[in-house]
């Protein structure tokens, strides 16, 4: 049987992609044959569906924020199985046989080897055709009935209406217009017509009527399908006993947006190539109606979505530093730039009455509103539990357990925190699958803070140590959001480890300010002309 996946979209769309040939990988690079570039939540090449004789299987390409099937972390090649949800980053990956249907009870499109060529019983027209007949009728001697129906149509379709009453307002037109008994619209939304407003169930529609409808911005009419050799044999005209149908674009200018169609099981009348042209211009007539009301929900949609994501941008920099703590011993600065409106990356200072400083940074995977709620939770948490900074390990395994219980499944949180004594230098630090953070020494020697336990918000059971080190006079303490080092130009290199640690080399003697100006400018100067795709924070701790 044809398999197929069903792509839910960072934008909301859903695409559906045949499964075919030997490999099939998705992620963010354009070398993906599935490729979200701006996905910053996918590896480059995070998984891939490869064939296992009559199966699919899905396998992690080794990706950084890992693969997750029916909300469990992927470890090896798995077979799937019909209704599969494969997670990664902001998409999620449905995996079913191929549909024949548009929507459970209302259309299923069948394919057969028929032609539509027009017989004696079929008619064959196009919106150009339909308005000629329209205009003859205005000024000839036939019945004024089709230009009482174009201006009903009119006056309806003039009304503001919102998107979802409006569909029912055009079916309920186009039946009545041509006297017809059964009826449904149906948009294009991406590669598959969703039906919108029904009169009836169970239609049945040739895939060669479909197609020439939307590749042709063909209007069709079959008179009598019970006769016609094009249409009599087809299982959905014999087993609906189909009399008489019309199918016609919904089409603005050049673009096919979707199909009417409309049908009579009875023989009261047969449809006339009249009935074919009015449908024909009416459904133009809904068309244009139909983009403009969908363009304006849009952009009213967008000026919602700017309001509101300009409202929590601001709430966002309330809960970050707006500057440094003044400290004795220890001189510390920090820089937060978020990708989008809404960031997915948090810092923080703690200072303490003896004199000592926590310093926290945490990157939520994914960005926009949904990783900004997640750093304001982490925030709030946190604020708690650094109340008492006695044992890291208790913290962070106390941070994890409690976004464990409120972490989507497709969702978690890179952290890490220390607490550093500027009066000795000695620190201590936890780790939660964060990137190693970088110390400088004032000699130049570099050191990565290795080790550390998982990422928050996987595993409520997972437990943290505590580790120890020392800063001396002049050394750095560098920690930093994955947003620096994987920051690309435009040939999609990575600014990388080795250009961060030289930049910190060379600035090592200047203040903790100028070395995160330096740091950032350098990234600036690297990835000029390619958009950000991940949020840049770090901070920078140098013991004076």
């Amino acid at each position: 049987m044809p398999r197929e996946l069903l792509i839910h979209c960072p934008d909301g769309q859903i695409k559906t992609v045949p499964l075919e040939g030997d490999r099939l990988s998705v992620g963010r690079s354009s070398a993906a044959e599935i490729s979200f570039p701006e996905d910053a939540g996918l590896s480059r090449q995070h998984f891939a569906f490869e064939p296992e004789g009559d199966d699919w299987t899905v396998q992690d390409l080794g990706s950084k924020n890992g693969t997750f099937v029916n909300n469990i972390p992927l470890k090896a090649r798995l077979v799937l199985r019909p209704g599969d949800r494969i997670t990664a980053g902001h998409i999620t990956v449905v995996f079913a046989p191929e549909s024949k249907g548009t929507g459970p009870g209302v259309v299923i499109f069948e394919g057969d080897e028929d032609d539509t060529s027009p017989t004696s019983s079929t008619v064959v027209t196009s919106l150009e055709g339909a308005n000629q007949t329209i205009a003859f009728e205005r000024v000839g001697p036939k019945s004024s009935a089709p230009l009482q129906a174009l201006i009903r149509a009119g006056q309806e379709l003039a009304e503001n209406r919102p998107l979802a009453e409006l569909f029912p307002v055009i079916l309920d037109l186009a039946i009545q217009a041509v006297n017809a008994q059964r009826g449904v619209v149906l948009t294009l939304e991406g590669e598959n017509l969703v039906p919108r407003a029904h009169k009836g169930d169970g239609f049945r529609i040739s895939t060669a009527v479909r197609d020439r409808v939307v590749n042709q911005k063909s209007s069709i009419l079959v008179r009598d399908a019970q006769l016609d050799d094009a249409f009599k044999s087809r299982l959905s005209i014999v087993e609906q006993k189909v009399h008489t149908m019309m199918a016609v674009p919904l089409q603005t200018k050049e673009r096919i947006i979707g199909i009417i169609y409309v049908d009579s099981p009875f023989v009261l009348r047969e449809f006339t190539k009249e009935d074919l042209s009015l449908l024909t211009v009416m459904a133009n007539v809904a068309a244009i109606r139909i983009e403009n009301t969908r363009l304006a929900e849009v952009e009213q949609a967008e000026r919602i979505m700017k309001r509101d994501l300009s409202l929590a941008a601001d709430i966002q920099r309330r809960i970050l530093p707006d500057k440094a703590p003044d400290l004795r011993g220890v001189d510390v600065a920090g820089f937060n730039m978020a990708c989008r409106t809404v960031g997915g990356d948090y810092y923080g200072f703690f200072p303490y009455p003896d004199g000592r400083v926590a310093l926290a940074l945490g990157d939520v995977s994914g960005k926009g509103i949904p990783a900004g709620l997640m750093v304001m939770q982490l925030q709030a948490r946190l604020e708690v539990l650094a109340e008492d900074p006695r044992d890291l390990a208790a913290l962070v395994t106390q941070l994890n357990k409690i976004t464990c219980l409120h972490c989507p499944s497709n969702r978690f949180i890179t952290f890490f925190i220390s607490l550093l004594n500027p009066a000795t230098g000695d620190f201590t630090f936890s780790n939660a699958g964060h990137n190693p953070p970088i110390v400088v020494r004032s000699s130049g020697e570099v050191e990565m803070l290795e080790g550390g336990g998982p990422v928050l918000g996987i595993l409520p059971i997972a437990k943290y140590a505590e580790q120890h080190a020392r800063l001396g006079r002049g050394d750095l303490l560098v920690i930093y959001s994955d947003g620096i080092t994987e920051a690309n130009d435009l040939a999609e290199e990575e600014y990388g480890e080795e250009r961060l640690t030289a930049e910190l080399k060379l600035h090592r003697a200047e203040s903790a300010e100028s070395i995160v100006a330096a740091v950032t400018e350098a990234v600036s100067r690297f990835s000029a002309g390619a958009p950000q795709a991940d949020d840049i924070t770090l901070i920078v701790a140098k013991r004076t």
